[in-house]
C-alpha cells in the first residue's frame, strides 16, 4: 500500500535475520526487533520496564541481502519502515494480530556500540559491515537482557542518565 506514514523504531534483533527467495527468485529477508522503554520513577529513583513493542520486519532485494549479511542476533538497530497489521489464525485456532514494518532504512544503533561502513558491490549501494560492541559491552550493555531490550543500567559505569532527559 502506498501512503502509509514511516515510524521509526529502535530495538534489539530478537534472532538473527533469515534471508529468502521467493518463487521468482527474488530476494527478501525478515526479522524481529523488541523495543522496551524505560521509565524511572521520580519518588523512588527506580528503573522499570514497559511493555515491549515487538515487530516483524521485511526487506526485499539486494537491501535484504546486505540487512541479511550485516545484521545478526542483539544487535541495536534504527529501523524506519512502514507500519502494517495482519490478522491470522495461531496454531490453537485463537485470531491474532501482528504489527509489521515494510523496511526503508535499517542501521545500527551507534549509542552503544561502534561500526564499519563499507559501499555494496553494486550501485553504491552503501552497508556496514559490522557492529562492534564498544567498552561497555563487556559489561552487558549491549547484549540483549529480560526480553531483548538491550538498556543499559541507568546506574552503570558511564554514569546512566539524569533526571531531566526526556525518554
Amino acid at each position: 500500500m502506498a501512503g502509509e506514514p514511516l515510524i521509526t523504531v529502535c530495538g534489539n534483533l530478537v534472532a538473527d535475520p533469515e534471508p529468502r527467495v521467493s518463487q521468482g527468485g527474488k530476494s527478501w529477508v525478515t526479522f524481529r526487533i523488541a523495543s522496551t522503554p524505560r521509565v524511572r520513577d521520580k519518588q523512588s529513583g527506580d528503573w522499570s520496564d514497559c511493555e515491549a513493542l515487538w515487530l516483524g520486519c521485511r526487506a526485499y532485494g539486494e537491501y535484504a541481502d546486505n540487512i541479511a549479511q550485516s545484521l545478526t542476533k542483539g544487535m541495536r538497530v534504527i529501523v524506519q519502515g512502514r507500519l502494517t497489521q495482519r490478522s491470522y489464525t495461531d496454531n490453537q485456532g485463537a485470531q491474532r494480530t501482528s504489527l509489521d514494518l515494510d523496511v526503508e532504512e535499517v542501521g545500527p544503533s551507534l549509542r552503544f556500540a561502534t561500526a564499519t561502513v563499507a559501499r555494496g558491490a553494486t550501485r553504491g549501494q552503501g552497508g556496514f559491515t559490522g557492529a562492534q560492541a564498544g567498552p561497555q559491552s563487556q559489561s552487558g550493555w549491549n547484549q540483549p537482557q529480560n526480553g531483548a531490550q538491550g538498556f543499559p543500567d541507568p546506574g552503570g559505569p558511564a554514569g546512566g542518565f539524569d533526571d531531566e532527559q526526556p525518554f
